[in-house]
């Protein structure tokens, strides 16, 4: 393809994104207690730096709302001027990450948990939106949201709530209704209640820009705090905004059909631009999956796409504050509701019920939403973990009783010690004197189950029954058996395909001293 035919499907895609990314970057500074102008600075540094450096070149960064709790925190606590200078150090440990080649171990985290973040975030963003989707302020935490929510839908404000709500609804029936990337649901919703808000002359709380937007930026300055305090918060934010970043690549990658991202030329990218946009007083930046999916759906085809859609912001800033100021702030809380509670993901939670993996992500949502982002993270990956060694020795032990012939004993999995005392009341439950077929799917036997299996069945002999043991995958048992305990006898093939049966040897008696 021509550069000028890729050219000509760029310019319309970058302003489908630059639609999207204004009242998402107004909305997202706002739920972190920032400047409204540091999510614009974000945004234009995200669409520049970030796509001209690029390793994924369709993927669109700006600012986040995976980022909104952590960002609100550091700010409550080094103040915004010192939050800027923690985002530039973070971006040079993401540039110090990608050029060590570590960009993908940070994809090693547990998607369950990442996922699980995400929701909890969402819950924290949605609680503390829909307090000002009613007229009221935000709390500091999701919990005192939720205890003050009764009394702030009591006091409400009628107006405020009239324009959340009709911004709520066409951001849900929009797309539904109108099969168009070009009017995308956000703009137009920000837009209607816009125009409603100032037809009616409603006394609401507004955008409020600077007059001069270059004057008015807030340049990073290094908090006056002790550097233990400041370098979880830059671990955190480096972390966390490398974690999103890729696996939003990696989502991006799977939704077109052209060169695959270079994850960890993209981690240098997603640094560079937090590096520069901390520096100019901005937010993090992260590849943002809501932007990077209207970009590929609008037929973006290289990386000008993005970078427009920066410039773009940046004239509309600098020429069409006034515009921007009209919006109405219940209008942009309103948006934030609702792309905190999609970042519950319903389709996720199916997946991970499914995989048995749902208390992992319950667990970790919960947390952050509770506590806070790292302890929730922590929490999450402790029980992923747990579950891991759950499964590790986890055995499945199937008897089937027969019609006629023997009894069937089959033994799935790890059968380690730890499952020996289930095992040998399994066992123990069979009748006496009948033929015992004991099949083996193991993937790994440890001698303690070794040998609980063969004084089960030397005893079970002595009774006048009869077992024959076989292994349709594997050798454990053979292996385990000729540990200096073997018989010397050759393994029998057995009718099953694939299986091999063993006569274990009988338990040795010990001396008489």
């Amino acid at each position: 393809m021509s550069a000028f035919a890729s050219f000509r499907h760029d310019v319309p895609s970058s302003i489908v994104v630059f639609l999207i990314a204004i009242p998402l970057s107004l909305g997202i500074a706002a739920a972190s207690g920032a400047p409204l102008l540091a999510g614009l600075v974000a945004a234009v540094v995200g669409g520049i730096v970030a796509g001209a450096l690029s390793g994924a070149p369709l993927q669109v960064s700006g600012p986040a709302a995976g980022l909104t709790v952590i960002v609100a925190g550091t700010i409550a606590e080094f103040g915004f001027a010192g939050t800027a200078a923690i985002v530039t150090v973070a971006g040079l440990l993401q540039i110090l990450l990608g050029v060590t080649r570590l960009g993908r171990a940070a994809l090693a985290l547990s998607p369950t948990v990442v996922h699980g973040m995400l929701a909890g975030i969402g819950l924290v963003i949605a609680l503390s939106q829909v307090h000002v989707a009613l007229g009221g302020a935000p709390q500091s935490s999701a919990w005192a949201n939720l205890r003050d929510l009764p009394g702030q839908v009591a006091d409400y404000h009628s107006v405020s709530v009239l324009l959340g709500a009709l911004t709520m609804t066409l951001l849900l029936v929009w797309s539904r209704l109108v099969k168009t990337t070009m009017l995308p649901a956000t703009l137009v919703a920000v837009v209607v209640a816009t125009v409603v808000a100032a037809a009616v002359g409603a006394d609401v709380e507004r955008v409020d820009l600077p007059a001069n937007p270059l004057d008015a930026l807030t340049f990073a300055r290094w908090p006056d705090s002790p550097l233990w305090e400041v370098i979880p918060a830059v671990l955190t934010i480096a972390l966390v905004a490398s974690v999103e970043s890729l696996l939003s690549a990696v989502a991006v990658d799977r939704m077109h059909h052209g060169a695959r991202a270079n994850l960890d030329r993209e981690l240098i990218a997603q640094g560079a631009a937090n590096a520069v946009s901390g520096t100019l007083g901005g937010l993090p930046v992260t590849g943002v999956i809501v932007r990077s999916s209207a970009n590929v759906a609008a037929a973006a085809r290289t990386r000008a796409s993005t970078i427009l859609h920066g410039v773009w912001i940046a004239g509309f800033v600098m020429a069409g504050a006034v515009l921007l100021e009209m919006i109405p702030m219940a209008a942009l809380a309103a948006v934030l509701v609702v792309v905190g509670l999609r970042l519950v993901s319903l389709a996720q939670i199916r997946t991970y019920a499914r995989h048995r993996e749902l208390p992992i992500y319950v667990v970790t949502a919960v947390g952050v939403a509770a506590t806070d982002l790292l302890i929730g993270v922590g929490l999450g990956m402790a029980t992923a973990a747990l579950f891991m060694l759950w499964r590790l020795a986890r055995c499945e032990i199937h008897v089937t009783e027969p019609n006629s012939g023997a009894w069937l004993v089959s033994i799935t999995g790890t059968l380690a010690f730890v499952a020996s005392g289930r095992l040998t009341r399994r066992l123990a439950a069979l009748p006496p004197g009948q033929h015992v077929e004991l099949e083996l799917h193991l993937d790994y036997l440890d001698h303690g189950a070794y040998e609980t299996i063969r004084d089960w069945q030397a005893s079970y002999t002595r009774s006048g029954g009869d077992v024959h043991v076989s292994e349709v995958h594997g050798s454990w048992l053979h292996r385990a058996g000729t540990d200096g305990l073997g018989t010397g006898k050759r393994p029998v093939q057995c009718p099953r395909q694939g299986s091999v049966r063993y006569e274990l040897p009988p338990p040795r008696s010990k001396p008489i001293s």
